[in-house]
């Protein structure tokens, strides 16, 4: 299972995400490590575990503001085998396609940053990009067709339930599972929730593929030891 940390990006720190309450995200405070900074926290994770992939959640460019990318950049440059996903609430087409064809990390097509499923799907083929089905307390969020219509998805998708980032309640085991069974074969990483390895070791018996993990990383619920032996287990 490809366990996938996250680190929230705003004010040009690592941010605790929780809940998707994004006006109120604070520094983090992590156990791993002093301080808030993009490259120490990153560092702090790749000593924990062989990682493969980190992703990035630019917070101000997702609100609208001015972004990390200089961050990205750093992180990029200190770690030139880890594959970034990033997401930056981007929904420019030409946009997204002249930063893949600068090869500026993987994006992330969030559902919440789109109005139509057509213009996502012009997003998800410029980008080539990991499709994320956003939702929120009252449900889905974004175009119906994107979470509706398999045939729309790219081979990676997130199910990205914000009400519970950093909340401690577990993942949502029934829509992972829903999507898992519709998605064919795709890829499937869940994104919010998890609380330690045996959410871990839950999440792959329903044939997910991978999870994004911030919390249980900080907190010391995951050790390396445990990290390392999913890490390495056949995929």
């Amino acid at each position: 299972m490809d366990v996938i940390p996250v680190i929230d990006l705003m004010g040009g720190e690592v941010v605790h995400a929780r809940r998707g309450e994004r006006g109120s995200y604070q520094p983090i405070r992590s156990g791993l490590v002093d301080g808030s900074g993009p490259l120490a926290i990153a560092g702090a994770l790749m000593k924990l575990a062989p990682f493969r992939r980190l992703y990035v959640a630019d917070i101000d460019a997702i609100r609208g503001g001015r972004g990390h990318d200089h961050a990205v950049a750093a992180l990029a440059a200190a770690y030139p085998d880890l594959e970034l996903w990033i997401d930056r609430g981007a929904a420019d087409v030409e946009d997204l396609f002249e930063r893949r064809e600068a090869g500026e990390g993987v994006a992330v097509i969030g559902s919440e940053s789109f109005e139509d499923a057509r213009t996502l799907g012009h997003a998800l083929k410029a980008s080539q990009g990991v499709l994320s089905l956003d939702h929120d307390a009252s449900g889905p969020i974004g175009p119906a067709a994107v979470h509706d219509d398999p045939s729309l998805w790219p081979e990676k998708i997130i199910v990205m339930t914000l009400g519970r980032v950093g909340a401690d309640s577990g993942p949502d085991f029934e829509r992972l599972q829903s999507v898992v069974s519709r998605a064919d074969g795709r890829a499937v990483y869940a994104a919010g929730g998890v609380r330690g390895i045996e959410d871990l070791r839950a999440l792959q018996g329903i044939g997910v593929a991978g999870a994004l993990v911030a919390s249980a990383l900080h907190d010391g619920r995951l050790s390396g030891r445990e990290l390392s032996a999913l890490q390495a287990a056949p995929r």
